[in-house]
């Protein structure tokens, strides 16, 4: 009888060894790192609409100095960052996504 209980002991083990690593193999762990890039660049996108769309009729010289910087910091991110990572696909998915969702938040 004890040898039967040890049996089903090592069996239930065994089974649940093997049960977590089919499960681990079969969830992704890892973002892609495009789409990484991608939310990466919506980001930067989101904030620097923020910016042109609180000075709307503004030239870029006209700003507040922070924000200016900010927006030239955004503007470096974006150039080499995106422009040169993504597909232009990507990025003009990205531009309509950021206008839309502010669009249809007002």
């Amino acid at each position: 009888m004890g040898s039967i209980l040890w049996l089903a002991v090592g069996i239930a083990i065994a089974s649940a060894l093997i049960g977590s690593l089919v499960f681990e193999f079969l969830t992704p762990t890892n973002i892609s790192p495009v789409i990484a890039l991608e939310e990466k660049c919506e980001k930067i996108a989101k904030e620097g609409f923020q910016i042109h769309v609180s000075y709307p009729n503004f030239q870029p010289d006209q700003l507040p100095t922070s924000d200016m910087n900010r927006l030239m910091y955004l503007d470096e991110m974006w150039t080499s960052d995106c422009v040169s990572g993504l597909p232009a696909e990507s990025i003009f998915n990205i531009v309509q996504k950021v206008e839309h969702d502010f669009y249809s938040n007002e």
